[in-house]
């Protein structure tokens, strides 16, 4: 499926279930499939950095952007999830669309990068914005997911933190390009939500390893 447009990959990937019942301690909210697809179609068609290209998805989730890259045509395709309910939930999705990509239950923070240093070419994630109890936790993600690609990193950041992102993805040996601005819709999904939904200001960075 590696000639699909824009239109199609969203098509796809809006019939993909999100989650039953979000964790809140885990930050877990659904990346949309507007996003999603916006976000693998132009690391492929801006980068080439998708088809052909072993691509992991870190805290996967549901599977939205793992799947959403195999049908890119990525070579192999890994997510890793924490969270086995959301992984039942990614199982699920690909039974219904009959396309399957590997899943590994993890936690990304103690068990990464292992095995799989430098395993990949292509690393893309939605990380938890850090908020909550997990202040910081994008940032781990980052670093991580600098061990783990080869050759590019691409991450969804709050806009606020912008500037520190990117001195510490200096740090981590990658040099982080901004290569869009979006409105992340948070829909209500947890008890403390006052509002239906809050736009979220979003940075969606490239970072491209600097020793590759």
């Amino acid at each position: 499926m590696a000639n699909v447009q824009l239109s199609e990959l969203e098509e796809y990937l809006q019939q993909l279930d999100g989650f039953d019942e979000p964790k809140v301690l885990l930050e877990q909210y659904s990346t949309s499939a507007h996003i999603a697809s916006h976000m693998l179609y132009c690391a492929q068609i801006q980068f080439a950095d998708i088809e052909g290209r072993t691509v992991a998805d870190l805290g996967c989730g549901c599977g939205i952007l793992s799947l959403g890259a195999q049908m890119l045509g990525s070579s192999h395709v890994i997510g890793f999830e924490i969270d086995a309910d959301a992984l039942k939930i990614q199982y699920k999705n690909c039974s219904e669309i009959e396309l399957f990509v590997e899943a590994v239950q993890c936690d990304i923070l103690r068990y990464l990068p292992g095995r799989f240093e430098k395993y990949f070419d292509t690393v893309i994630m939605n990380p938890p914005f850090g908020t909550k109890r997990n202040a910081g936790t994008d940032m781990k993600f980052l670093k991580i997911a600098t061990k783990l690609a080869s050759n590019v990193v691409y991450s969804l950041h709050k806009r606020s933190t912008r500037n520190y992102v990117l001195q510490k993805a200096a740090q981590y040996g990658a040099k982080g390009k901004v290569i869009a601005e979006l409105k992340y819709d948070l829909p209500k999904a947890y008890k403390f939500h006052k509002k239906a939904s809050v736009d979220v200001q979003v940075d969606f960075i490239r970072f491209e390893l600097l020793n590759h």
